[in-house]
């Protein structure tokens, strides 16, 4: 089998739903460890730091570490601290994950006007009063910066609203554009591939997202894989601006669709003495 590069895999609805395995998950990663495949897990998820993620999954049986996890919040701080150097940031999220947000200048309401408004995850956090200051923020002319645009993400419970939903409001009555730093962005993507040593040709992408996680990754050159599971609706699949490389029921199926790729990648090579 020829080794596929790298792995990059989505969290909540690919491996998780409210931090519960899916069925068939962690015995699939168990898979990909022994074949000493490099793995990054790429989340969007906002509520938790790295830490505090790495150590839930191990919990539950997956064989990951601090250093196989890049979140939204982690890149988010490299891109303030790249883009907006000593910037008063107001972060609006649910959840506390000031701990990813090293280097960046982190303010609370009324001491001060922010330069930057951080939009992290929705939540209970995400209320009117809360969202008519941030409204205020943004005509006054500071920037808005977000984690992702997630319109929902899948609980125990079934669908929720994410940052998306309130995103889009926001940017239309301020009249600004966003700037995304998770998964769509192309910096996400390539910030997880220099961290394996890996390039976009010999990656895949897995989610549960067509847009965010499996569409976005085919753009940046990487190969898309969709699984059926966590937010996946058969009518967005439908309605989708593009065509996933590859759609599996779940995470399960991923180390069967390796050795599936390996093969015919080794068909393909020509054999010594012919010509290809």
């Amino acid at each position: 089998m020829e080794r596929i590069g790298a792995v990059l895999i989505d969290i909540d609805g690919v491996l998780t739903v409210s931090w519960e395995p899916l069925p068939g998950a962690v015995h699939a990663m168990r898979q990909l460890r022994s074949e000493g495949i490099p793995l990054a897990l790429v989340t969007n998820n906002t509520s938790r730091t790295r830490a505090s993620i790495a150590a839930t999954l191990a919990a539950a049986g997956f064989p990951v570490s601090v250093d196989d996890i890049l979140t939204a919040p982690a890149v988010t701080a490299a891109y303030l601290r790249e883009r907006y150097p000593g910037a008063r940031c107001l972060l609006v999220n649910t959840g506390d994950v000031r701990d990813d947000l090293a280097g960046v200048t982190l303010v609370d309401e009324g001491t001060g006007e922010p330069d930057v408004i951080v939009f992290g995850g929705a939540g209970g956090t995400f209320g009117y009063e809360a969202l008519n200051r941030v409204f205020r923020h943004l005509q006054r002319g500071a920037r808005l910066v977000a984690m992702h645009r997630n319109l929902y993400w899948r609980t125990g419970t079934g669908l929720d609203l994410d940052t998306g939903a309130f995103l889009l409001g926001l940017e239309r009555a301020a009249r600004v554009e966003a700037e995304i730093t998770g998964k769509p962005a192309a910096a996400f993507f390539a910030s997880a591939l220099a961290h394996l040593g890996a390039t976009p040709s010999e990656a895949l992408m897995v989610g549960d997202d067509i847009e965010s996680d499996v569409l976005a990754a085919q753009r940046h050159g990487i190969g898309g894989v969709l699984v059926r599971t966590g937010k996946y609706l058969p009518e967005t699949h439908r309605a989708a601006n593009g065509t996933p490389d590859h759609v599996l029921d779940s995470f399960a199926d991923v180390p069967a669709l390796l050795e599936r790729l390996g093969l015919s990648r080794a068909q393909e090579r020509p054999t010594p003495g012919t010509s290809g």
